[in-house]
């Protein structure tokens, strides 16, 4: 390699000038890799990335994928940077023709590692197509360069040939020898093994791709973001600035002005995670307005934003085509209406598509008080805006909109007064006693709200919270999109009493609070629970295990599942979302260790946190009731269903960790 090669023809000149535009080609695609880098969506995404390519892959490769996020999402800064800089390093050297063959080992791996990562092991398919993923033709393509360069040895177009000139021992690192060979060598029986192993490694690949490219979207920026839930980002500590539920005082006089602003602005929408939304007041809801009976409501809109807006308010008699017209970034509208219903109304943007604009949180309450008003003078008064909030994530913990979500109804958060679950670490207060008045809006846009408050009956409802509609006596009461009713709470004894969304689904994602009873200082009791004389888990209804050595029995094991677990975690393994965990693909069930999967079962466990969501439902302990070998059956079911295969437990295992 020292000596400088005799000069060639141009023809014995083309094989090594081809060689080198094979090279350098496949380093300007790899440029444009790097490029894509350093874009903003890939950096907003990183995680979405991993998470996406996840969603669909079998129990057997999904280890793979659970391992990476469990690394990547704690310092996403850091590996977005590695990224950034390993594939902008790999690109240069082919380009430029550094490193040759180690640059072609490195590159291949890497590309493996990026494509089953980001990409899942290929897809996705069509009928008819078949598609064996970039990151794999990369390998490919850095065999057939590594193949080349063990042939011809030093090429004249690449930096090497010029730093072998000055230093001969490069060449073990641009070429892993000496010096070029003269003629080529016989294939010896290791490189015969290697190649038979590197068809293997494709032949599992593409055959792992059958199955996870069917259900994995296609890695772009959108299914990214759309596989990231602002619950899922949402940081354990409370939420810092709670929204003000405290209905607020009264303004004297015969007119009341509001001078209301629209914006473009970042709120918060769950602890630490923030939404892009297009606020009037600069919050979501916008600031509670509450106006007697009789008054004049003078409304000055201006709009700061960036589109064009309106605002409908559910308690004026006024000429919509006048008084809610849009109006463009820069303009304001001046109009007037008399409050003449009591009552608890929602103003709204009503721009077309109001779908939209309302999802980004153009909502808030206006309280009308009755000019005699009858009702019983209420202690305490809050108001709670239900309202929906549909996400994909832009970059980081900032959400933005996503309209198709909005069109199928499927939000990511439902919560009063615009943040998940802040009422949970900041609850309303009142005495033992005292009057509650809730004033509840439900600003939607979509979602019906079935409101109640879990260990209490309302003393009054006022449907539309006209006093002339008083209801007695009620414990659970819809309001529809569009609609306030006023709910009055007489609560004697203190306690935490958690106000909710009835519909499940919705208290689940964000719609539930804590009304926190007692006074000023005095801490809660706690409840009398003890022990049962002679009371001990039911048995499943399954036959005993057959006597002698233990045996996994498939069929016993569905059928103790079935009695004992499904109920929670559903036949098909899926869990409950937010209160029991999956066990297809959980870790613990996966784990060639099976400890933590036996103790489970044995003693119970609460408050599991799996792919950063926690379950905080408690499962039971079933040691007392279950034999060794029942506990073995369940596991061992769990652990060969539902596309899991993990390594068999023994009745041996489950009783050294009784």
């Amino acid at each position: 390699m020292a000596e400088q090669q005799e000069p060639q023809s141009s023809h014995n000149a083309w094989p090594a000038l081809s060689t080198a535009a094979l090279r350098v080609a496949f380093g300007v695609i790899w440029v444009v890799n790097a490029a894509f880098t350093w874009m903003p969506s890939f950096a907003a995404n990183y995680a979405g990335w991993l998470r996406n390519a996840a969603e669909g892959q079998p129990a057997w490769s999904a280890w793979w994928f659970n391992a990476w996020i469990a690394v990547v999402e704690p310092h996403p800064t850091l590996f977005l940077w590695l990224t950034r800089l390993a594939t902008t390093a790999l690109a240069l050297a082919l380009l430029f023709g550094f490193a040759r063959r180690t640059v072609y080992m490195l590159g291949a791996l890497y590309s493996l590692l990026i494509w089953s990562t980001a990409g899942g092991f290929g897809g996705p398919y069509t009928i008819g197509a078949s598609n064996t993923g970039v990151g794999l033709l990369y390998v490919l393509i850095f065999a057939v360069l590594m193949a080349i360069n063990h042939r011809a040895g030093t090429s004249p177009y690449s930096l090497d040939y010029f730093i072998e000139l000055k230093w001969p021992a490069w060449s073990w690192i641009a070429e892993w020898r000496e010096r070029r060979l003269s003629d080529a060598p016989r294939v010896a029986w290791w490189a015969q093994t290697g190649v038979l192993i590197g068809v293997a490694a494709v032949v599992f690949f593409l055959v792992a791709g059958l199955h996870s490219s069917l259900n994995v979207q296609a890695p772009t920026p959108a299914a990214a973001a759309a596989a990231v839930s602002p619950l899922q980002l949402a940081s354990k500590e409370p939420v810092k600035h709670p929204y003000d539920a405290t209905l607020p005082p009264l303004q004297d006089g015969d007119k009341v002005t509001l001078n209301i602003d629209v914006t473009d602005k970042a709120v918060e929408i769950a602890s630490g995670v923030t939404y892009q939304a297009w606020p009037y007041f600069d919050t979501v809801p916008g600031k509670t307005i509450r106006v007697k009976q009789g008054q004049t409501v003078k409304v000055v809109l201006t709009n700061k934003a960036t589109v064009h807006h309106s605002i409908d308010f559910h308690s004026a008699f006024t000429p919509p085509n006048l008084s809610f017209a849009d109006i463009m970034p820069g303009e304001q509208i001046e109009f007037e209406f008399v409050a003449r219903v009591p009552g608890v109304f929602v103003y709204h943007c009503g721009t077309p598509p109001v779908l939209l604009h309302m999802a980004n949180g153009m909502y808030g309450a206006i309280i009308v008080d009755p000019a005699d008003d009858p009702r019983p003078k209420a202690d305490k008064e809050y108001v709670l805006v239900q309202g929906e909030w549909y996400t994909q994530q832009i970059a980081g913990t900032l959400m933005g909109p996503d309209f198709g979500k909005m069109q199928r109804i499927q939000p990511d958060i439902v919560a009063f007064n615009g943040i998940a679950f802040q009422y949970q670490d900041h609850p309303l207060t009142a005495r033992p006693n005292e009057r509650v008045r809730l004033y509840m809006v439900n600003a939607g846009p979509s979602l019906w709200s079935a409101f109640h408050v879990i260990g209490a009956i309302f003393d009054k409802v006022y449907p539309d919270g006209n006093p002339a509609h008083a209801l007695n006596g009620v414990s659970t009461y819809s309001v529809g999109p569009g609609e306030g009713i006023v709910f009055d709470l007489v609560i004697p004894d203190p306690g935490h009493y958690v106000f909710v969304d009835h519909s499940f689904a919705h208290l689940d994602k964000g719609a539930a609070g804590v009304l926190d009873i007692r006074e000023p200082g005095v801490e809660h009791g706690k409840p009398n629970i003890s022990k049962a004389a002679g009371a001990a888990a039911p048995a499943p209804v399954v036959a005993a295990a057959p006597a002698g050595p233990y045996k996994f029995d498939p069929e016993r094991g569905a059928q103790l599942y079935t009695s004992t677990c499904a109920a929670c975690h559903q036949a098909n393994g899926a869990g409950l979302s937010g209160a029991f965990p999956p066990l297809v693909k959980n870790p613990a069930v996966l784990d060639g260790d099976p400890t933590k999967h036996i103790r489970s079962i044995l003693h119970g466990v609460s408050g599991e946190v799996i792919d950063g969501v926690s379950y905080p439902s408690p499962m039971p302990p079933f040691g007392g009731a279950l034999s060794d070998a029942d506990v073995a059956d369940i596991a061992n079911h769990e652990r060969t269903s539902w596309g899991n295969q993990a390594k068999l437990v023994t009745a041996d295992q489950v009783k050294a960790q009784r």
